[in-house]
């Protein structure tokens, strides 16, 4: 009886630590650095080399949560219009779960079909209630209103750059703008002016696909990492960090190619010290009140139970 006890505090405990993501349980391997081409990637992982908490990224007690894009591919989700008057519509989805699991949905993921592409405004968790629930969007494909609802898709994340200006704006104009500015400068020809055009060109995909062979088996081979920092040229593009490694697992493909898209476009060949990135990352991990007051600025915190969860640093 005393040993299941003991067992169940050293658990809570654990999981508690996790109430917050800073260094006091978090730490930047410097050491653990892979970088090719415009794209350095260098690892976060928990004190201690545990997971960072139970098994199961945002899960308490019998509780398990998934990200979206697994949801998805098992058909544990439905994604629909809300309707057909875009006025009115445009800018939400409506979302079934009809499992019993929750699933985790972030700022910045990007849905594809039904009568526009549209990009999630914010992170939150989709309780497993098999009825219709809501979830608030922006357009990614500023030429399209189609008459007939094509079937929707999982995309991935948007690269960080659009990110940021969906975060610190929630501004339309300012989203479309961005697209525009980013095709634009690739050379991408879209009648739609879709964000996702880039990937219908040849050149770019190839490109893409030899970063992401080069990082997402090292990345995913490691069950200790729960985030990561990315640089390219000469500062820091972001970061994103969880509190476990069982969902930062799950985002990881779709979060890696939204970087690999900063780093093709953006990027340039990296030349940043560890020293620049130490600075970055001060800001956002070593302690609450700075955490808060920077990324309220220049990045995202989610929290969910009154526990943070999810951690989002931008390009400065």
């Amino acid at each position: 009886m005393f040993k299941g006890i003991t067992i169940l505090v050293l658990v809570l405990t654990t999981w508690t630590a996790q109430a917050q993501l800073t260094y006091n349980n978090l730490t930047v391997d410097y050491d653990s650095v892979w970088q090719y081409k415009n794209l350095k990637i260098i690892p976060i992982r928990p004190k201690g080399g545990g997971t960072g908490g139970p098994r199961g990224m945002l899960q308490g007690p019998g509780r398990p949560i998934i990200s979206l894009s697994q949801a998805l591919k098992r058909g544990l989700v439905k994604v629909s219009e809300r309707g057909t008057a875009a006025t009115e519509n445009v800018h939400y989805l409506r979302i079934n779960n009809s499992s019993d699991t929750a699933v985790f949905i972030a700022s910045g993921e990007i849905i594809t079909g039904g009568r526009q592409d549209r990009m999630v405004t914010k992170d939150t968790v989709l309780a497993p209630n098999r009825r219709d629930q809501y979830i608030d969007v922006m357009c990614v494909e500023e030429g399209r209103w189609s008459n007939k609802e094509k079937a929707f898709g999982y995309h991935g994340y948007a690269n960080p750059d659009l990110r940021k200006v969906l975060d610190s704006s929630r501004n339309q104009v300012l989203v479309w703008k961005e697209i525009f500015g980013q095709l634009e400068g690739s050379g991408v020809k879209s009648p739609t002016l879709a964000y996702t055009a880039r990937q219908q060109d040849k050149k770019y995909r190839l490109q893409e696909t030899e970063y992401f062979r080069f990082f997402y088996e090292k990345i995913i081979r490691d069950s200790s990492i729960t985030g990561f920092v990315c640089v390219s040229g000469d500062r820091v593009i972001g970061t994103d960090i969880f509190a476990g490694n069982n969902l930062f697992q799950e985002e990881l493909e779709p979060l890696l190619r939204g970087y690999i898209e900063e780093a093709l476009i953006k990027g340039a060949p990296v030349v940043a010290k560890d020293d620049t990135v130490r600075k970055y990352m001060d800001k956002v991990l070593t302690d609450e009140r700075q955490q808060e007051q920077y990324l309220k600025k220049n990045g995202k915190i989610f929290r969910y139970e009154q526990k943070v969860y999810h951690l989002t640093g931008y390009r400065e």
